[in-house]
């Protein structure tokens, strides 16, 4: 077997401090129930070098393979991830003065950035001996689980709020995933699976509860840095945020980064989510080391409706970290977005996405992002899944049909 030269050395728990080998299956830290991060021996690599013979390799993640956790090149289950374009967007009125990207993970196989951890993290929990795989999902990352434990070989169960469109259940099961709905949310969801697989021998691949999900979305800072080029990284990247394991991976990314010596800067990080369920953005405001679940979380977004993410400490030291913040937006004005940029740009997006450039403005508006700034859209997802007309029907009859500028910025 050829090896990828993967510089995985342990998995850390940032809480307590623990150290845990790689060479076995294993979920959150087995000491305090926190999540467990990859840790790489980067001593071993000339950091100049390695970003050099990028420009020779495969236009996918895994040309960053010395810094992901697969060993082996016959151990990766690929569908083609990764090298996403950055595009730039012309006109953009609502942010006057700002040079405005937008990285479009709408295009990425299975039509969200949830591929770039699964195709890790199943690639990773295959070669360690997985022989069932689990996770419970507002959407995107069950159909990417689906498709990549198809691609493995591996058998799936999804477990979705029963709010779910039949649309999402249907591509799961297409994909050969068993498919059972909970009522309630993605955290009723998440009790609710690992309760009936507790025995049956699965590995979960929730959000952050284990470790390599995380190394994928890394690979989304990555590509930032490697496309950026001579113009240097963005002062700050927009994010919407549900679990939040891209701010978490970005973090991590600029950070190994700038270790090697390839950066010497994190842009800043802000957390987007919409009005009707926002802890991480509350905790950011109130200063608190971690979240507190939201009161009857409410949002047209699916993926962004996480009461209680896991592992928020995480979440709030890779906004902090980078100096960053946070702000909500509501629900009018994810369907105001999603419209804007399909016909001012060209770019689809689903109603979780489109929050990210819906709040350009309010953090314009508030002074976070500065004239002469350059700043990156994260489009986490494509919008072809999406009837806006049903959205706005939707808006009329929750009564959030109104924008409200005041109500709706609360930037931290």
């Amino acid at each position: 077997m050829s090896a990828t030269g993967s510089l995985l050395t342990s998995l850390e728990c940032r809480a307590c401090c623990t150290q845990v080998e790689a060479n076995h299956l294993v979920g959150p830290c087995p000491t305090c129930g926190h999540a467990l991060l990859a840790v790489y021996d980067l001593s071993r690599v000339d950091g100049a070098q390695w970003w050099a013979a990028l420009s020779g390799r495969p236009r996918n993640l895994w040309r960053y393979r010395e810094l992901l956790p697969v060993q082996t090149m016959e151990g990766v289950v690929t569908l083609g991830e990764g090298c996403t374009p950055i595009l730039s967007l012309a006109s953009v009125p609502e942010a006057p003065g700002l040079g405005v990207l937008l990285k479009d993970d709408g295009l990425i196989p299975t039509g969200s950035f949830k591929a770039r951890g699964m195709a890790v993290a199943v690639s990773r929990a295959r070669e360690l001996g997985a022989s069932a795989l689990f996770a419970p999902s507002a959407g995107n990352a069950a159909v990417a689980l689906a498709a990549y434990g198809a691609c493995a070989g591996v058998p799936v169960r999804v477990y979705l709020p029963d709010r779910n469109t039949e649309g999402v259940q249907e591509i799961c099961r297409r994909y050969g995933a068993q498919v059972v709905t909970v009522p309630g949310t993605i955290r009723d969801a998440g009790e609710a699976g690992r309760a009936s697989e507790r025995g049956r021998g699965s590995f979960e691949m929730s959000t952050l509860r284990e470790p390599y999900r995380v190394e994928g979305k890394k690979t989304m800072g990555f590509e930032i840095a490697e496309q950026s080029g001579d113009a240097g990284l963005p002062d700050a990247i927009l994010y919407p945020t549900g679990g939040g394991t891209g701010l978490v991976g970005m973090y991590k990314a600029f950070q190994e980064l700038r270790q090697l010596g390839l950066c010497d800067r994190i842009p800043r990080l802000y957390a987007v989510q919409p009005e009707g369920c926002a802890p991480v953005v509350r905790a950011l405001r109130e200063g608190s080391p971690r979240v507190t679940p939201w009161e009857t979380p409410h949002t047209l977004a699916p993926g962004l409706l996480v009461p209680a993410p896991f592992a928020s400490e995480r979440i709030l030291e890779a906004v902090r970290g980078s100096h960053g913040g946070g702000a909500t937006v509501t629900d009018a004005e994810l369907v105001d977005a999603m419209v804007d940029l399909a016909r001012r740009h060209g770019v689809s997006a689903s109603p979780e996405a489109a929050a990210a450039y819906a709040a350009l403005r309010h953090l314009t508006e508030t002074k976070q992002l500065r004239a002469g700034e350059s700043v990156l859209v994260y489009n986490t997802g494509t919008g072809l899944g999406f009837s806006v007309d049903q959205l706005r029907s939707a808006l009329k009859g929750s009564g959030n049909s109104s924008r409200d500028p005041g109500k709706a910025a609360r930037p931290t």
